[in-house]
């Protein structure tokens, strides 16, 4: 953590403030620092408190098999009793108590940095939340540590301020970097989960009604309602009564409410490697969402081909260099298809029709084992590791691949099918006679018997009756059967582990053999491009040609105005031009290249420039501010008009209320940089700076 809070160990990372807001800075630092010895300090008790004092699953008064499926992964090493013995220590709920452990264990096991930075005072515990919702569920530990690391880092700039907002949006975006080919199967479960909830409010007589839809669905739904209360006449209501009631009225009411239909209005922002097929991460109205989101919109919306299996093919093997990369954003009305489901990832638990039979045979294990006789002659017998490939002549010597295909094929099968259907693998009876033989020995205090390549000689006289042996009795005949018990029980744990083994092994070979073919496939090829150049070649004429179809598409039906592309630089991200497919054709055949627009003489930029500016900054500039730039003003001029000009150098997209505040609020500076980038300094003399969001 070092390296992550050079500089900021000591100050916040805008400085400290004078006066009373520099104690409530050294406050807050103080309140994380604690916070962090506490998370340490629940984590050491949940330590304390293993689970092995409880009663094993499967026996009796032990916790319900269902309940302790639900519990988190890292509680299952520690006892049930101990949520209700922290829950009495802090007077919380047995909810709240096992959240806390829960956190507790995640931040110490699985973001270690993150709970250093916490007793640094680098981040609070709105940063916290958004890195344990994010960032702690990526499995691959090397990929995780990493993230986190990255996170902190940009979380703890100097002169910028990073709110818990900002932080998750971050963190979504470079979680889907990684992880975009399970976002579509993660989309379709969440999808079924969809729907709405009622709980009181805090007030009596009020209630609070909350839906979960598609990232479209919400936006769509926000933006008709807001549409609604825009047309309503001003009569003293706020905007959100207006948006409440006319929800209500279309609900209860429709049809008697004289409501007219309203257009809505989403930016879909999607990179060309998406619209051909690949996984890169898209924006609908400021929001991260998977690729597969835009391709379905688009296709609904515009009846163009963007699913993946359509805009991607074989490839060609052209390659193409280039220093920008593009960005298609498209305004549309997604109010008509505010989502499709993909039918490719409907149903992710498709069976495999390898684990049909459970009762497979192992042919290529007993061929394995039966290729050199001589070796069973000088084993010991002793109980045989059913998880173990007996190999001929050694671990070094090569084993036909086709034997080993055949056999993993096999393995696999029974494996899967015996972890579904709950069984243990059976041990074969000649496995256990030879270890019952060899337990009898080793207690008799005589040497095991060897193990026999055929049937074992009767030592008998012809016709002699079998002896008779005698009961076991007494004290040494108890211990013997604990022996056994014990022996017997070692046995089943060998054989777990060997399943469990196996199950990782053939997990391991699937993920592994799974990724090579998806990264050889057309989306894969898609994805790898450095740039959008690279995306193009990767692709072939047709998705090419859909693709150019879509962008030389006009308003109308479910577009509100024609497709954009947005130039931006290949290292930072930052817009350099926006323009569409005729203006692009017209600068290659002039050979003008691309820029931001012009300026204006006037006090109002033009159409091109106010599209420019709004496509630069998205959302509100002021630091830490996440509210998007309305359609309609908020473009300051950074040194007032007429003094200054009326261009993308000069201009800065705010939301109403920091917009007032930069010519109202007294003692508060702005300094605008031509690259966009803005340093505010409050009147305790704090300063933080802003950039405009790179693509």
């Amino acid at each position: 953590m070092d390296d992550v809070l050079t500089g900021v160990a000591s100050a916040p990372s805008v400085g400290w403030a004078r006066g009373p807001l520099g104690l409530v800075q050294a406050a807050d630092r103080e309140l994380s620092r604690q916070s962090a010895l506490r998370y340490r300090a629940v984590a050491a008790f949940a330590l304390s408190r293993p689970s092995s004092v409880d009663r094993p699953q499967g026996t009796r008064g032990a916790m319900a098999a269902d309940r302790w499926a639900a519990r988190p992964e890292l509680l299952r090493s520690v006892s049930e009793w101990a949520t209700q013995e922290l829950s009495i220590a802090l007077s919380l709920t047995s909810h709240a108590a096992e959240s806390l452990l829960t956190t507790s264990l995640t931040l110490v096991h699985r973001l270690p940095a993150t709970l250093d930075a916490l007793e640094a005072g680098a981040v609070h515990a709105g940063h916290v939340t958004a890195l344990l919702g994010h960032v702690a569920p990526v499995a691959d530990d090397t990929v995780r540590a990493k993230l986190e690391r990255d996170l902190l880092a940009w979380a703890t700039r100097r002169q910028t301020v990073c709110t818990p907002a900002q932080l998750r949006d971050k963190a979504r975006r470079e979680v889907l970097k990684r992880k975009a080919r399970s976002a579509a199967e993660d989309l379709a479960r969440a999808i079924k989960q969809r729907g709405l909830s009622c709980r009181p409010d805090s007030c009596d007589g009020m209630a609070v009604v909350s839906a979960l839809l598609t990232t479209p669905e919400a936006a769509a739904l926000m933006a008709a309602l807001g549409a609604y209360a825009d047309a309503l006449p001003d009569d003293g209501r706020t905007r959100g009564q207006k948006m409440a009631d006319a929800l209500l009225d279309l609900v209860l009411r429709p049809g008697a409410n004289g409501l007219s239909p309203v257009q809505v209005v989403l930016t879909v922002v999607a990179p060309v490697g998406a619209l051909l097929g690949g996984d890169q991460p898209c924006e609908i109205d400021g929001q991260v969402v998977p690729a597969e989101v835009v391709r379905a919109l688009l296709t609904a919306l515009t009846g163009a081909r963007m699913t993946a299996e359509d805009v991607t093919a074989e490839g060609d093997a052209a390659l193409a260099e280039g220093t920008a990369t593009a960005d298609t954003a498209v305004e549309a009305p997604a109010v008509e298809a505010p989502a499709v489901e993909d039918p490719a990832v409907e149903d992710p638990a498709v069976e495999d029709p390898a684990v049909e039979d459970p009762a497979v045979e192992d042919p290529a294990v007993e061929a394995l084992a039966a290729e050199d006789p001589a070796a069973e002659d000088t084993t010991p017998d002793v109980p045989a590791d059913p998880t173990a490939e007996t190999l001929p002549g050694g671990w070094d010597d090569p084993v036909p691949a086709e034997v080993l295909e055949r056999w993993a094929a096999e393995e696999d099968a029974r494996t899967a099918d015996h972890l579904l259907a709950g069984r243990d693998d059976p041990i074969p009876e000649e496995v256990l006679i030879r270890w019952a033989a060899a337990e009898d020995a080793r207690v008799a205090g005589q040497p095991p018997p060897r193990r026999r390549s055929g049937p074992a000689p009767d030592s008998r006289p012809t016709g002699s009756p079998p002896a008779q042996q005698p009961v076991p009795d007494g004290w040494w005949s108890r211990a013997d059967r604990a022996v056994d018990d014990a022996g017997a029980a070692l046995l089943e744990a060998e054989q777990a582990v060997g399943r469990a083994r196996r199950l990782v092994a053939t997990a391991e070979r699937a993920d592994s053999a799974d990724e090579t073919a998806w990264a050889a496939s057309p989306a894969g090829r898609v994805t790898a491009a450095a740039d959008a150049l690279g995306a193009l070649a990767t692709a072939t004429g047709d998705a090419r040609a859909d693709l150019a179809d879509l962008l030389d598409r006009t308003a109308g039906g479910g577009l509100a105005d024609r497709p954009r592309i947005a130039v931006t630089h290949a290292l930072t991200g930052a817009l350099l031009a926006l323009t569409d497919l005729p203006g692009l054709r017209r600068a290659a055949r002039a050979g003008t290249g691309l820029a931001a627009p012009s300026g204006t003489g006037g006090y109002r930029p033009g159409a091109a420039l106010d599209r420019h500016v709004r496509a630069r900054d998205r959302r509100c500039r002021f630091p830490g501010c996440r509210r998007p730039v309305p359609t309609k003003g908020e473009l300051d001029h950074g040194t007032p008009w007429p003094a200054g000009p009326t261009s993308a150098a000069n201009l800065t997209g705010f939301c109403t209320g920091h917009h007032r505040g930069k010519h109202q609020a007294p003692g508060w500076r702005h300094d605008r940089q031509p690259d966009g980038t803005l340093t505010v300094t409050t009147p305790s003399g704090l300063t933080a700076t802003t950039e405009p969001p790179p693509y």
